[in-house]
């Protein structure tokens, strides 16, 4: 499935930014193959619109901001967070602006200290994370970056406790442990929901973190996906200790996605430093990465176009939902053959 040309991924909400990348310059970024400009207006709210500008098609994220207004680098024309033009410099003041001067304009959310973006009229609100209200976890921003992979893979990853044994072998995967000892599945009106019980080695840096001395442990999983690309897995340890991670995988295009991943825990940073916590995390994603960013990015929907196990039944649901989503919205899965 190639996603920029699947209409209806366009109606669902994507981090694009994290907050504090956004101050007074403005910034581009490209979703699911737009370009889109992002900036504060002059209350601090974010605004989000297409790139480019009505009059000559000039980049407007190389302009600046005017009072809370976008203003094209190339003749100075100024647009507001509706998308309207408010000021030529060309023209005097008693001369109107003409309407049709506008430039699209999307819907835009701050959450989890990121800029969250909907590029159509949202089907689904912005994945719910229970924790992020909970005053005894933390929230701690773990990375932000492009990875050449497309996010069905990402998140069919994120289920897949068959991988650890081989991929995650200088972090927490246990050659003991080839499959979960439990995966039960349910499927919600916004995804998947699931819970798994998997055993894992537990490494030096590891064992600082959670607080455990022991080589070896167990974690104790619940899953949520939300459709088309956010996971969040809330891993429970045997000492009580509750590491949250969410991963969103923002389509740029096709064949990349800009990976946002941050963690919720129910510890303080007196406890475990959030310089450790990020270090072991990015540890365990780069063993990810090296392997994802060599599978194909077209991933094929019809199941019978790849070779499955039992433990693929996360990544077959997700394949599965996927399909009738497009069928519910008239669309027909669109490939490197289909175009």
């Amino acid at each position: 499935m190639l996603v920029t040309r699947q209409p209806v991924l366009k109606r669902f909400w994507y981090p694009v930014l994290p907050l504090d990348q956004l101050k007074d310059t403005p910034q581009s970024f490209q979703l699911l193959g737009q370009k889109i400009v992002l900036w504060l207006d002059e209350v601090g709210k974010p605004v989000a619109a297409a790139d480019q500008c009505c009059h000559r098609s000039a980049q407007l994220s190389l302009g600046k901001v005017v009072n809370g207004n976008i203003a094209c680098p190339y003749h100075g024309w100024q647009f507001n967070r509706a998308g309207t033009c408010v000021k030529v410099p060309q023209l005097t003041e008693d001369e109107p602006i003409p309407s049709k001067y506008k430039i699209p304009t999307y819907s835009c959310q701050e959450r989890y200290g990121y800029l969250w973006v909907c590029l159509g009229d949202p089907l689904h609100p912005i994945p719910e994370i229970p924790e992020a209200q909970d005053p005894n976890f933390r929230l701690i921003p773990e990375f932000y970056e492009t990875w050449n992979v497309a996010g069905i893979r990402v998140m069919e990853n994120e289920l897949d406790l068959a991988h650890p044994s081989f991929v995650h072998t200088s972090t927490f995967g246990s050659p003991e442990h080839t499959i979960p000892e439990q995966l039960e599945l349910t499927e919600t009106d916004y995804g998947l929901k699931g819970e798994a019980i998997l055993g894992v080695v537990n490494p030096e840096l590891q064992q600082k973190n959670l607080k455990m001395g022991e080589g070896k442990t167990t974690r104790y999983f619940e899953l949520d996906w939300f459709l088309p690309f956010t996971c969040r897995l809330r891993i429970r340890y045997p000492n009580g200790l509750v590491h949250v991670i969410v991963n969103t995988t923002t389509p740029i295009n096709d064949s990349s996605s800009q990976i946002v991943q941050f963690c919720l825990r129910n510890d303080t940073e007196a406890d475990t430093s959030a310089a450790d916590v990020i270090a072991f995390d990015r540890q365990v994603t780069l063993e990810d990465k090296r392997i994802l960013e060599t599978t194909n990015y077209d991933v094929p929907l019809d199941v019978s176009q790849e070779q499955h196990m039992m433990t693929d039944k996360p990544g077959l649901l997700m394949r599965r939902r996927f399909a009738a989503l497009l069928k519910e919205h008239g669309e027909t899965e669109q490939t490197l053959q289909t175009v």
